[in-house]
Parts: C-alpha cells; sequence; structure tokens
C-alpha cells in the first residue's frame, strides 16, 4: 500500500469513528465497507481489527451486567471461536472477490435490519437452543469478512432483552470475536507485523471520530444522522456486491 491509500483508510477509520460515537452503530461494520473497496478487503481485515477493538473493549467493560450476560450467552461466545478458525481457513481458499461479495451482503442485510427494525421475538425455548449455532455461523462469517454482526444482529434483536444488556452482550460479542479474529488473522499470515503497526496506529482517527460523534450527538438528531449512515451503507453494500 502507498502512502495515498494508507490516507484513504486514515479517512475510512476517522468516519468510522465519528459514525460509531455518534449512532452506536458497529464500527467494523462502517469502517470495512470503506475500506475495502480503496485497499482490498484482507488488508482492511487486518487494519480495522486494533481500532474495534480499541472502540468496544471499553463499553464491554464498563456498560454495567457484565457477568450476567457472559453467563448468559457463553455458549453463543465459545461457539464464535472454532467458527472464526474456520471461517479464516476458508478465507484463504475462497476466492477474495466471492468473500468481498459475502461482506456486501452482511452489509446490505445489516443496514436493511438497522433501517427497519422488524419486530422479531425468540420463543424462550428457542433462545438457548440458537445460541451455539448462531455464535458458530457469526464466528465463520467474520473470519471470512471481518464483520462481526450477522447473525449476531437479529439474534440480539429477537431477545427480550433491556438496552444496557442488550448493548452489553452484543458488545461482548464483538470483542470476543475481535481477539480471536486478529489471532486467526496473524496464524494466517494475514495480520503482518507491519499491518499490525498500521492497526495500532488506526487507533488515533479511530478515537478521534468516536470523540468528535459523541459530541454531534448533541447537535444533530441521532436518528436522523443514523438513517442517513444507514444509507450510504446500504449504497456501499451494493457497490462492494457489484465489485467483488
Amino acid at each position: 500500500m502507498d502512502w495515498t491509500l494508507l490516507a484513504v483508510a486514515g479517512v475510512g477509520l476517522f468516519l468510522a469513528g465519528i459514525v460509531k460515537g455518534a449512532t452506536g452503530l458497529g464500527y467494523s461494520s462502517c469502517a470495512l465497507p470503506f475500506l475495502a473497496t480503496s485497499i482490498g478487503l484482507k488488508p482492511a481485515m487486518a487494519i480495522v481489527i486494533v481500532p474495534a477493538m480499541a472502540t468496544n473493549i471499553s463499553v464491554a467493560f464498563t456498560a454495567g451486567h457484565f457477568s450476567e450476560v457472559a453467563r448468559r450467552f457463553s455458549g453463543l461466545y465459545l461457539a464464535m471461536v472454532p467458527g472464526i478458525a474456520i471461517g479464516v481457513m476458508a478465507s484463504a481458499l475462497v476466492a477474495q472477490s466471492i468473500a468481498t461479495q459475502l461482506l456486501g451482503l452482511v452489509v446490505i442485510a445489516y443496514a436493511v435490519l438497522s433501517l427497519t427494525r422488524p419486530q422479531l421475538l425468540l420463543p424462550e425455548r428457542w433462545v438457548n437452543r440458537l445460541q451455539v449455532p448462531t455464535g458458530f455461523a457469526n464466528g465463520v462469517l467474520t473470519g471470512l469478512t471481518g464483520s462481526q454482526v450477522m447473525p449476531l444482529f437479529p439474534y440480539m434483536m429477537s431477545i427480550d432483552l433491556d438496552p444496557r444488556r442488550l448493548v452489553q452482550a452484543i458488545n461482548l460479542a464483538v470483542t470476543v470475536a475481535s481477539i480471536f479474529l486478529a489471532i486467526g488473522l496473524f496464524s494466517a499470515g494475514i495480520l503482518t507485523p507491519e499491518l499490525f503497526l498500521w492497526s495500532i496506529v488506526a487507533i488515533a482517527p479511530a478515537l478521534a471520530g468516536v470523540e468528535i460523534g459523541n459530541r454531534l450527538r448533541d447537535l444533530i438528531p441521532p436518528a436522523r444522522f443514523k438513517a442517513t449512515v444507514l444509507w450510504v451503507l446500504l449504497g456501499t453494500g451494493v457497490l462492494l456486491l457489484a465489485r467483488g
């Protein structure tokens, strides 16, 4: 990558931070589409990994109910680990164009679900039964695309959780996924020492964006801003699907 591409990546990381701070949307889901279109999916997955952890880990450990949520969804979190390993191994066999298209589909699904907010509600007996398959499928898609939201997002939406526990459950899942994705990418040679250093450097624009996004929440109607971002993500997902 040359300096021009790195500058583009820096802007993408900064903008994703603003979106994360202003709306609470997933950092990786916002950053990956922009980076993948400019520097390619695998380098984007590597560079996003550390800032994604930095923007989520504080929430995961400070949102409250940590022990309760970790116990309740332990099956889901544990099932993500082998799923990520399989997804990363599969990424070496699957053409990058196909993985990019898959990321496009994931981003489109995430944007549509966030825009429409369908009234999903799982019967209580299915909540525990679907933990392992949901976690495993989420891990596979995380390993293949770097995006950590599907099918985690609709699963969590369909459970009757109060907002604080919902935020905790999702952020804890993203933190676990980010840690094991980093291990998988490093083992596969995708997260090289050079890209890891750039990923550490990327924390600065990401957190700067989050800080600005936090301040924007008092100036811009959050619902309108969030809807605008989701439409942009939807368009980016379509672009990824077409370019793949």
